[in-house]
C-alpha cells in the first residue's frame, strides 16, 4: 500500500482503515461510542482503543489522533501506517503500545477542531474546582472576531478591529492572545470548557484499564496539525521539570521546541492534554510530545477557526457559506497532497521509533 493510502477523506473512512489495521497486527480494541451524537451519514462517533503488547507492560506508548477534531484526518493516517508497518515490533521487552484514534470523534466527523459542545481538548485539561486562567487579551478581540453578520459592513468593521491589533502588536500577540486559551466564551475559539468533557474523561477511563501497577513509564506522542512549514514535523516538547526535559532531548534531539522558551510555531497554552496527564498520573514518568505538522500560513488557519467558531456560534444558522466554511477548515488541517502525506508519515514513524528506543533505554 502507498503511503498516500494511510490517510483517508472522512471521520467514518478513517475509522475504518483503522480498525481494519488493529485487527490486522493483532490489537485488543475497545471502542467507547459518545453519547446523544451521530456524525454526517447517522454513524456512531467513538473513541477507540487499540493495545498491542503485553496486557500488563512494563511500559506504555501512547499515540493519540484527533485531539483536535478534524486534525485527526492527518493523525488517523499515521496510525494506520504505524499498524500496517508494525512499528510496534521496536518496543523493548516488556514494553507495549496504545493507539488512541479520534479523541475528539464529533469534532472529527464533522470537521470541527472542537469537539461537540466547541471545547478545544487541548485547553480542557485543568481542575476545575479550582480558578481558571483569564485572557482579557481575547475577551477584548471576541466581539471582532464573531460579528453578527459575515458580509457587509459589520464584518468589514469586525475585520478593521482585527487588523489594527495585529498591526499594532503583531501575528504573534495576535495568535498568542487566541491560541492561549479562553474560558468565558463558549462559542469562542481556543474555548476550555466550564467542566472536564467526555473525551478527557473517556480517555482516564481507557489509561485507567491499561496502566497496571506495573507500567511506571509513559511515553506520549500527540498528532496535530496546523502551525508551521508546509510538510514539517515540530517535536513540541512537554515537560514539568528539568529532568522531563533532559529526557526529552535525550530521545528525540536537540530540535524539540519548547513553547514560550525558544522558537516554536506554538504559543503557550492553559490546560493541555499534558497537564491533564500529569494531575491523573503524578508518579509516572511522563515523556511527552506533540507532534505538529505545518500545513498553511498561520493567518490563514486562525482565519478558518474564525470563519467555522462564527458559522457554530448560532446553531442551525442560514447562511450560504456554510459549505465553503467546513472546506476551509478541512483545507487548514489536511493537504491533499502525497508528498505531504509522505512527509507526514516519514516523520511520524521516526519519531514513534525514537520512542520505542527511548522506552527502552
Amino acid at each position: 500500500m502507498a503511503t498516500s493510502d494511510f490517510f483517508n477523506p472522512d471521520y467514518r473512512s478513517a475509522r475504518e482503515a483503522f480498525l481494519a489495521a488493529a485487527v490486522g497486527a493483532g490489537a485488543r480494541l475497545s471502542s467507547h461510542v459518545l453519547p446523544d451524537h451521530r456524525g454526517p451519514a447517522g454513524e456512531p462517533l467513538a473513541i477507540d482503543a487499540a493495545a498491542l503488547g503485553p496486557a500488563e507492560p512494563e511500559s506504555l506508548l501512547l499515540l493519540i489522533s484527533g485531539t483536535h477534531g478534524v486534525e485527526g484526518l492527518a493523525g488517523s493516517g499515521c496510525q494506520v501506517g504505524v499498524l500496517l508497518d508494525e512499528l510496534h515490533g521496536a518496543l523493548p521487552a516488556g514494553g507495549g503500545a496504545l493507539l488512541i484514534h479520534a479523541l475528539n470523534p464529533h469534532g472529527f466527523a464533522w470537521l470541527r477542531r472542537g469537539n461537540e459542545h466547541n471545547i478545544d481538548l487541548n485547553r480542557n485539561g485543568l481542575d476545575f474546582r479550582g480558578p481558571l486562567p483569564e485572557n482579557p487579551a481575547y475577551d477584548a478581540l471576541h466581539d471582532a472576531l464573531l460579528p453578527g453578520d459575515w458580509d457587509g459592513p459589520e464584518r468589514q468593521r469586525a475585520d478593521t478591529l482585527l487588523e489594527a491589533f495585529i498591526t499594532g502588536q503583531g501575528m504573534a500577540a495576535y495568535q498568542a492572545a487566541l491560541q492561549r486559551g479562553q474560558y468565558t466564551h463558549p462559542t469562542g475559539l481556543f474555548y476550555g470548557g466550564s467542566r472536564p468533557s467526555w473525551s478527557l474523561s473517556t480517555l482516564e477511563k481507557i489509561l485507567t484499564d491499561h496502566l497496571g501497577p506495573a507500567c511506571r513509564r509513559l511515553a506520549v506522542i500527540d498528532l496535530h496539525t496546523g502551525l508551521g512549514p508546509w510538510g514539517y514535523g515540530e517535536l513540541i516538547g512537554s515537560g514539568s521539570t528539568d529532568d522531563d526535559w533532559e529526557r526529552l532531548q535525550r530521545w528525540y534531539g536537540p530540535e524539540v521546541t519548547r513553547p514560550g522558551l525558544g522558537p516554536s510555531s506554538s504559543s503557550v497554552v492553559s490546560g493541555s492534554v499534558p497537564v491533564f496527564l500529569r494531575r491523573m498520573l503524578p508518579a509516572m514518568e511522563l515523556t511527552v510530545l506533540a507532534l505538529e505538522y505545518g500545513t498553511r500560513p498561520i493567518d490563514q488557519v486562525l482565519a478558518a477557526l474564525r470563519a467555522d467558531a462564527w458559522l457554530h456560534a448560532v446553531p442551525d444558522r442560514p447562511t450560504p457559506h456554510r459549505e465553503a466554511i467546513r472546506r476551509q477548515v478541512r483545507d487548514a488541517f489536511l493537504i491533499d497532497s502525497p508528498a505531504w502525506r509522505a512527509a507526514v508519515y516519514g516523520r511520524c514513524a521516526d519519531v514513534v521509533l525514537r520512542a520505542c528506543r527511548g522506552l527502552g533505554g
